[in-house]
């Protein structure tokens, strides 16, 4: 079976104080969902993508339209609601959810977080990094708990059964990934700032 990564981008980015909907922030001179997408589109184990939107991202809906996806239109009652509903809408089965906002993620990393899933043998999955590492970035973290006596943040992508959805209670492995292209999501000015900084400092890097 398949996995077909679910992009949420539906959210109002609220606190980000602009007008432009989060999903087509610029970061390198892309839109985020754009970063996103290529690194969905370029993963050996993703089969295929749907990017949920809502009514407050209609700019985004038409943006997604000209990538080999589906877009679907979401009710806009939250984020694991919204997830639901695209799941629901289209019998999907094994899921990948990814968080739109997330401009440093790679083709490689997306595929080792699918195969980490498919030899856990659990249900569901959640990806987190060290609060650590989000404090040395200087990104805020509103959703902290602990793991094995560390403490860890949950990064916005998640693996699940689609087939178990509405199931009360799943099994769920918690996969640690110290790496700042999971690590880092744009919620504030400042953490598109440090987007920014980040992916110009890796071209650098890799041009040099």
């Amino acid at each position: 079976m398949g996995v077909t990564a679910i992009v949420m981008a539906g959210g109002k980015g609220t606190r980000m104080g602009v007008s432009e909907e989060k999903p087509l922030l610029r970061v390198g001179g892309k839109p985020i969902i754009e970063i996103v997408l290529q690194s969905l589109l370029s993963a050996k184990h993703i089969e295929s993508i749907v990017v949920a939107i809502s009514q407050t991202t209609p700019k985004t809906r038409t943006f997604a339209s000209q990538f080999p996806v589906k877009v679907v239109v979401t009710p806009g009652n939250g984020y694991i609601e919204d997830m639901q509903f695209v799941v629901k809408q289209l019998h999907l089965g094994k899921v990948l959810t990814v968080a739109a906002d997330l401009p440093l993620i790679t083709a490689k990393v997306i595929d080792e977080i699918v195969v980490h899933y498919e030899k856990c043998g659990k249900p569901a999955l959640a990806v987190v990094a060290p609060l650590g590492l989000k404090v040395k970035l200087g990104i805020s973290s509103e959703y902290v708990f602990d793991l094995n006596g560390n403490k860890v943040v949950p990064v916005g992508i998640n693996a699940i059964d689609g087939r178990k959805i509405n199931d009360y209670e799943l099994e769920q492995e918690i996969f640690l990934m110290d790496r700042q292209e999971i690590a880092v999501n744009i919620n504030t000015p400042s953490e598109l700032d440090l987007a920014k900084r980040l992916l110009k400092d890796s071209v650098s890097f890799c041009d040099s």
